[in-house]
């Protein structure tokens, strides 16, 4: 996507890789939208913990980055005993896997990096092997965001009022965005319509980071306080809803996506307002029965009981973006604690249907029609006379 940063314009990816000093290039998003910044991790523990820091965040865009931190962690290893270097990847893997556990992407990209791998015969073709696959995962996503755009700009009809929640957008993924590409497809067929972005507490990522892509985007919009959606619903002021997902089971349609997406599903039945998910083939977990076992992250006490932002004096802020300080400033009680999931389930009978790059699809059918969605039955072995999963 183009952004444009004191008065320069230029095309950004989330997520890139420097070959040469195996360096990963990210976005520092927590700086958003009072300043924009390349930072490099060196090593694949820095970019796992960049990962769990949020200095990256959103299904497609640590999926690429963990695909990238694999490759990273693989090409730094010397040597070429295969033992120790089976041991490293495993490292390597773990490591990454870890750093946000709600969110399927990173593992789905990080299995694809290593079934590349598996193609070589020797410690150097595989460096060169997950280094390409880690690639080709990113370029990918880029792909099915552009479909995903393609198939869901059909949803939106001029004079729309649009609600969307945190941000799936192009900062979430390499480039485009899930919920937001039906949106930029639309404003380049020139429909005029107006989003509501759900300011998504505690974090604020609808407020800081969804609102700074529509501005750069130019797309009219204007923020919200989460708890104002039913009321502007009950007025009928939204007229369809669209949000990412972390997590989308293939067998039962059940979405995770940032906390409070299921409060929005409820609202939008209620009100009788089609609510959609975007997402790419990536972010589909085919192995989960049940929306329970989904893993929800629980991150720390501190984003719910205060606020980051930047001090700036206004007038120099319009001058100059980069004198903003970034600040934390503590709003709650200082004796109480709290408590912050992270995400949360929605079932799939509040979901109107998913987004993805093949179509659009009712929850319900994303199981039967697991084949065009890029689903491949494992390997079966016979073990004790029982046909197995491998």
């Amino acid at each position: 996507m183009n952004v444009t940063v004191r008065g320069h314009t230029r095309h950004y990816r989330t997520v890139t890789f420097d070959r040469e000093k195996n360096h990963i290039l990210l976005i520092e998003q927590r700086l958003l939208p009072h300043r924009f910044e390349i930072i490099a991790t060196q090593d694949f523990r820095e970019t796992a913990q960049a990962i769990r820091d949020m200095v990256v965040r959103g299904a497609g865009a640590i999926g690429a980055t963990a695909a990238y931190g694999l490759a990273q962690g693989v090409r730094a290893f010397r040597g070429s005993d295969a033992g120790r270097f089976r041991g490293h990847v495993q490292t390597v893997y773990t490591t990454l896997k870890e750093a946000r556990p709600t969110a399927v992407d990173p593992v789905n990209a990080m299995n694809e990096v290593r079934r590349a791998m598996s193609a070589g015969k020797t410690v150097a073709e595989k460096q060169v092997l997950a280094l390409n696959a880690a690639e080709e995962f990113a370029n990918e996503d880029v792909r099915h965001c552009e479909a995903i755009g393609r198939h869901g700009v059909k949803l939106i009809r001029n004079g729309m009022r649009i609600l969307t929640h945190c941000n799936a957008g192009w900062l979430a993924f390499v480039d485009i965005g899930s919920a937001t590409a039906p949106l930029y497809a639309a404003q380049a067929r020139g429909k005029k319509f107006h989003v509501f972005c759900d300011e998504t507490r505690p974090r604020s990522q609808g407020a800081t980071l969804t609102a700074w892509e529509l501005a750069q985007q130019g797309i009219s919009h204007q923020i919200i306080a989460d708890n104002a959606a039913g009321h502007l619903m009950q007025r009928r002021e939204i007229d369809l809803v669209i949000v990412g997902s972390d997590r989308t089971l293939g067998r039962t349609g059940e979405v995770a996506n940032k906390i409070g997406t299921y409060t929005k599903a409820v609202l939008a039945k209620r009100h009788d307002i089609p609510f959609y998910v975007g997402i790419p083939l990536s972010t589909i977990d085919w192995e989960l029965k049940s929306g329970l076992a989904i893993p929800i992250e629980e991150r720390d006490a501190g984003e719910v009981l205060g606020a980051w932002g930047a001090i700036s004096n206004p007038q120099s802020a319009i001058r100059n973006p980069r004198t903003g300080r970034p600040a934390y400033v503590r709003v709650a009680n200082p004796t109480s604690g709290a408590r912050n999931p992270g995400f949360d389930v929605t079932p799939a009978d509040l979901i109107t249907g998913i987004i993805t790059p093949a179509g659009i699809f009712k929850p319900q059918e994303l199981w039967p029609q697991r084949r065009k969605l890029g689903f491949v039955e494992r390997d079966m072995i016979v073990k004790n006379g029982a046909r197995c999963r491998v």
